[in-house]
């Protein structure tokens, strides 16, 4: 018996190269998705955000009776909000214009601006009324193969995601 061991070479049996497969291909399906659904998640926010903030343009409207416009540029991948063709303060964020850049903020950088749809130009326009410029506007956002819509009806203003 003693002999036999001796001239055996050093090497993984099939069952431990089996363990360490199956442990790998657990990990992966692990990290796969995990990876995937960050920019679902990026994709989500970034709809609720744009939905959120034509909210705040089309309220700032109505409050104060003045025009407010949403400009997207699709190639720098941001908007701003403004009025009489300046950028407004933002609310929170003291001493910063109303800019959003998806480029530039890592938790919305997976996320692309592909097209909005307002008839002419990549302006939106809210009146005193709440009433929108466009006859049903949207904006088209893709992360990672995911898309979704933001999408903006005529006459009442109302603002959906699909």
């Amino acid at each position: 018996m003693m002999k036999n061991m001796k001239n055996r070479t050093p090497a993984f049996t099939l069952v431990e190269v089996m363990i360490v497969v199956i442990i790998v291909g657990i990990l992966a399906a692990i990290a796969i998705p995990m990876y995937t659904s960050a920019a679902s998640v990026q994709l989500s926010a970034a709809a609720n955000m744009i939905a959120s903030d034509l909210e705040y343009a089309k309220s700032m409207a109505i409050s104060t009776g003045k025009n407010y416009q949403v400009v997207f540029d699709t190639t720098a991948e941001s908007y701003c909000i403004q009025t009489a063709g300046a950028t407004i303060a933002h609310p929170v964020r003291v001493g910063q214009n109303y800019a959003v850049t998806f480029a530039s903020d890592s938790r919305l950088d997976k996320v692309d601006i592909t097209s909005t749809t307002f008839g002419t130009g990549d302006t939106i326009s809210f009146d005193y009324l709440g009433t929108p410029s466009v006859n049903n506007g949207e904006i088209v956002l893709t992360a990672q193969g995911g898309t979704m819509k933001v999408k903006i009806e005529s006459v009442t203003g109302y603002i959906s995601i699909e």
